[in-house]
């Protein structure tokens, strides 16, 4: 699944919101220095706001089809899997991951990055976690376990924030053993959706980048309907989470 996303690359970009100005200023802050290992940099969409506030970045990516459109932005990105690169010496100020250190191995991960980072160095993982309107969450669900019983979040009873919280959990406790005592950082923003808006989003969320066209216009009809009710719009609270901590 980690290497579904850049079936359409194009409209990941499109649709992924960025992250919050003031988490790329704190990071930014943060770090001892301008130079920035992304992982998981998929098209450069923090990649271009970490560049836009002055830091010069290096994305790594196991898909080529993110690397390629990210290059067409001016990011340089080398395609590998963060665990397996070779940074043949190379070292630096900060290592970032937005929406991808899930996909990271947790112990080895944290092993890599606590090796190309010079001394005193940052390490920030962050995510956006959102619940979208309960009459737009309840048609999701309703449509994807009818159509995709089998998916794995098709009966999940959690919310996003439950989830989330148990896995930034395993993030710090997993980045501690090798960096000093993480800081947990969290960002409250919100967004107003279009129907059209979320419906070119929901294909880029994990489970339904791999769905037969026909399977995915069902679930996005349901969806769309279920926008429709609520006038053609709704707004949408984010909570951006972080996971900081400096090399030891």
């Amino acid at each position: 699944m980690a290497e579904s996303f850049g079936t359409d690359a194009e409209r990941y970009d499109r649709a992924r919101p960025e992250y919050p100005r003031e988490l790329v200023d704190r990071i930014v802050a943060a770090s001892p220095g301008p130079d920035f290992l992304d992982v998981g940099c998929g098209t450069g969409i923090e990649a271009r706001q970490f560049r836009a506030a002055g830091c010069r970045v290096l994305g790594i990516d196991p898909d080529a089809r993110m690397a390629a459109f990210a290059r067409r932005s001016g990011i340089d990105v080398e395609v590998a899997k963060f665990e397996d690169w070779e940074p043949a010496g190379r070292t630096f100020d900060a290592v970032v991951a937005g929406q991808a250190w899930h996909w990271v191995d947790p112990i080895a991960g944290p092993r890599q990055a606590a090796r190309v980072l010079r001394p005193g160095g940052l390490l920030a993982v962050f995510a956006h976690v959102f619940r979208p309107p309960p009459e737009v969450a309840e048609a999701f669900a309703a449509a994807c376990r009818r159509v995709l019983p089998d998916l794995p979040f098709a009966g999940e009873s959690r919310t996003a924030a439950e989830i989330y919280e148990v896995m930034f959990t395993g993030f710090a406790e997993a980045i501690a053993k090798g960096f000093g005592v993480p800081e947990r950082w969290s960002f409250e923003w919100e967004r107003t959706y279009t129907r059209d808006e979320w419906l070119d989003f929901l294909p880029t969320t994990g489970g339904l980048t791999r769905l037969p066209p026909a399977q995915l216009a069902e679930v996005l009809a349901e969806v769309g309907t279920a926008i429709d009710d609520l006038g053609g719009t709704f707004v949408l609270p984010f909570t951006t989470l972080a996971v900081v901590a400096h090399q030891a």
